[in-house]
């Protein structure tokens, strides 16, 4: 795997990702505070962990909605 990720292809994708998805889980863990769910069970934590991705993109479209128009 270190040397998947230590390629010019593997860097490349890793730049991308630190881009485009671990401030959305840097923005939910910790302007939302969620470090632990409140409910037990995989269906209700599917349900929780999608409100809070919901939130997160309405929060998106409610900044940055009118940048794109």
């Amino acid at each position: 795997m270190k040397h998947r990720v230590d390629s010019q292809q593997g860097k490349e994708i890793y730049s991308h990702r630190m881009s485009v998805v671990e401030p959305v889980f840097g923005n939910i863990g910790t302007t939302k505070w969620l470090n632990r769910f409140s409910l037990q069970g995989k269906k209700k934590v599917q349900g929780q962990w999608q409100l809070y991705c919901l939130v997160h993109n309405i929060e998106k479209l409610a900044n940055y909605g009118q940048l794109a128009a």
